[in-house]
This record gives C-alpha cells, structure tokens and sequence, in this order.
C-alpha cells in the first residue's frame, strides 16, 4: 500500500474513533468549585500563640481556633454520558489547617513545611452503569467518607479518612454503603518506619431509616492495624445518629452514641492516620448538638458531648471528658448579629494517667465568649462573616490553665477577628 492510502487510512480510522468517542460522549458537562476559609487574627498579650485552649478536647468552645490563615477548595467535575452512565471526579485542596503563625510577604512560607499545600481528598465516582442500577454508585481514591462534626466544639467525631474504594445503594429506599478505607500513621513524616503500620477500616452503614421523631443512620466499622501484636491489631466501632428537630422545637438535632474498643478506641468510627490501641482501649461516645429557631431574630446553638473510657481510653484509665454549650444570637439587622458562647469543659482520669497528679489529675474549664458577626446573611450559618470576638477563658487552677496553653495563670483573655467563609 502505498503512504498516501496508509495516511488516508490512519485519518479515516482516527474520524471513525472520534465519531465513536462523541456518540458516548458528555452530554451534561459541569463543573462545580467549592470552598472554605477560615481566618483568624487572635492576640494573646501583643502576640500570637500555638494553642486552642483545650478545644479538641471538648474543654473550650469559642471561636479561638489554631489556624491563622487555612483556605481549602474543592473542584467537581460531573459528567453524564449517552448510555445513562455518570462520573463525578473530586479534587479538595488544603492550605495552612493547623498553622498558627501569621506570614508576611516575604515568601518565609516556604521555609515551614508544617500545613502546607496538600491534597485532602481526590477521588473518582461512578453511577447509572447498565449492569449495577440506577441507584447504585462506586467509587475509587481518596477522601472524607460520611463525616459528622460537633456544632461547637468543632470536632468530627464521625468519618473514614483514607485512601479506599466503596459501593454506595439504596435498600428499601434507604441509602445503603460497603467500603475499605486505609491509612498510613506516619505517611506524612520525615522518616518512616520500614514496617509499615498500616490501618485498615471496614465500613458498613445504612442511614434515613424513618423513625416518626426522625431518622436514624447506622454505621458499623471493623478496623485493622499492620505489624502490630495480636493485643493490638483489630478492633470495631458502631454508631447510631437520630437526625431530628430540635427535641420537638423549630430547629434540628444530631444526637449520636458510638462505641469502639482497640484499634477503633476514637470514638468508635472515627478513623484515620491517628486510630490505634490494644485490646483494653475501650469508649463510648454520647453528643447531642443543633439549633433552635426561637423566633424571627433570636436562634440558639447547642452541644452536649461525653466522650469515656470504658476500662482505658488513650493509655489512660478511668478517663472522662464532657461539655455543655450553648451560643444565643441574636439578628440585629439583616447584615449583623450579636452572639454570645458559653461553655463548660470537664476532663478527669485515674491518679497518675499521662504523669498527672494532684491538680491536674481533674480539670474545669469555663468559657465566655462575646462577638459581634458582621455578614451578608444574619442567619446562624450566614456566611461569610467578619467577627470580632473576646474570649475569656477561666480554668478551676493553674494546673489545669497549663494544660490547656495558660501560661503561669488559670484564665486568659483572647481578642481576635475571624473571617469564615464557605461555598
């Protein structure tokens, strides 16, 4: 065959591919950007600190977070094809969660590799494929799987944060899931262990099961731990969540209960890089958080946690931890509220638990905080919003002051601007 019948034959081949790829091509191509930044200029004395006084762990609830500048996008790109099929592909991105100096613009950025620019989530999901129904989607890569967070205290209590894959369906109209999820303890450490210590989740959940007060979700996890002795290399996790009104007021409620024993000691399904422990690791987990709408300008945010060991929590014995919430706010106009939080934390464990004794073997927090919320929607969740706030924080002695971030003293005052956004 001579070359100008094999260019013309290579050229025609090509054009009957592409006819072929645009027969099945996208016929609803989107794309969909989403976001969240949290900024939060707070002083301490005429300077920044590295604490959230005692915040993740449920002894604080102000708006005194650790993160001065964290900014996170999410990217969405769906596509629907001819034969019914779609995918979505998800990308989230993460800048400066956790880091609590302020930068200049001088580039010193780069010389800190603590909260850098990460990848937190990537991952591909695919539906309406002939041979599994329209209900059913599966899904490859990395990401957040059912996450649950406390109102106040901020803190995910629920959550498979890992790189896996899962099938998600309905059942009775339900939706219905099966997934795997694993994560590395020092995947993002200098140096790292040759014997990888890899956890592994086993995810199973049913959620929407209508109650009459609500619904209810179900989520069961098994979890698994490499190179660890056979005290300390599984171990299971379940939570019931009653998704409902605010105790049968105007408003919503997540009440929740979860138990987990070993590797899934946290607060039972909650798991990532930071599950682990042996077979005496045991908890139960209690919260309850929403908002109520008490009229046309007044609304209240609550948050009750307690969070136990039931033998040993953590390498610690007999350890409690509980707070009570509560933040009022009030709609002075369509573009500004007034809001207040108060809270009390309580944490105590058996003498000597984590080298405590005496005072710091049972620790009281109290905190009040005031804040002026100026915001494009002065709605609870408006956002977004500039807030300055002071917050006050009062702990029962320097003990305890101490290990929540006060220096030499049991109180502290903070005074800072937040600027919150999400869409």
């Amino acid at each position: 065959m001579r070359k100008v019948s094999l260019l013309a034959a290579a050229v025609a081949t090509a054009l009957a591919s592409g006819v072929a790829l645009a027969d099945n091509a996208d016929k609803n191509d989107g794309w969909e950007v989403h976001g969240y930044g949290s900024m939060n200029f707070r002083m301490v004395d005429g300077e920044t600190v590295d604490t959230e006084f005692g915040r993740p762990d449920y002894k604080t609830a102000g708006t005194h977070g650790q993160s001065t500048n964290q900014v996170e996008f999410t990217v969405k790109k769906h596509s629907t094809y001819d034969n019914g099929a779609w995918a979505d592909y998800v990308v989230r991105s993460e800048y400066g969660n956790g880091n609590s100096y302020a930068y200049t613009s001088s580039g010193s950025q780069k010389k800190n590799d603590e909260a850098q620019f990460e990848v937190k989530e990537a991952y591909v999901e695919l539906g309406g494929l002939s041979f599994m129904g329209k209900d059913t989607s599966i899904w490859g890569g990395q990401r957040y799987l059912n996450r649950a967070a406390g109102l106040l205290s901020g803190e995910y209590w629920k959550q498979s944060s890992g790189v896996g894959a899962g099938l998600q369906t309905k059942l009775n109209g339900h939706t219905a899931g099966a997934a795997i999820v694993v994560a590395d303890p020092d995947a993002g450490e200098a140096s790292r262990s040759d014997d990888r210590t890899t956890l592994t989740s086993y995810d199973l959940y049913y959620y929407g099961v209508d109650v009459g007060i609500g619904s209810l979700d179900f989520d069961f996890k098994y979890m698994e731990q490499a190179n660890k002795d056979s005290n300390s290399d599984d171990g299971f996790g379940a939570a019931i969540t009653l998704n409902s009104s605010y105790y049968g007021m105007d408003g919503w409620t997540q009440t929740a209960i979860a138990y987990g024993k070993g590797v899934a000691q946290n607060r039972g399904v909650n798991f990532g890089g930071w599950s682990g422990g042996d077979e005496n690791q045991e908890s139960i987990f209690l919260t309850s958080y929403g908002v109520m709408n008490i009229s046309d300008n007044w609304q209240m945010g609550s948050e009750l946690t307690y969070f136990a060991a039931l033998d040993q929590l953590f390498g610690a014995d007999d350890l409690k931890r509980y707070i009570a919430a509560v933040r009022p706010s009030y709609k002075v106009n369509e573009n500004m509220r007034l809001e207040t939080t108060l809270s009390y934390g309580h944490e105590e464990g058996a003498d000597g638990y984590w080298g405590r004794s005496g005072d710091a073997v049972e620790s009281d927090i109290w905190n009040v905080e005031v804040a002026v919320p100026l915001t494009v929607n002065a709605d609870f969740f408006g956002r977004p919003q500039i807030k300055p706030y002071i917050s006050y924080i009062k702990a029962d002695d320097k003990a305890s002051g101490g290990q929540i971030g006060i220096d030499n003293s049991d109180d502290e005052t903070v005074i800072g601007v937040h600027t919150e956004i999400w869409f």
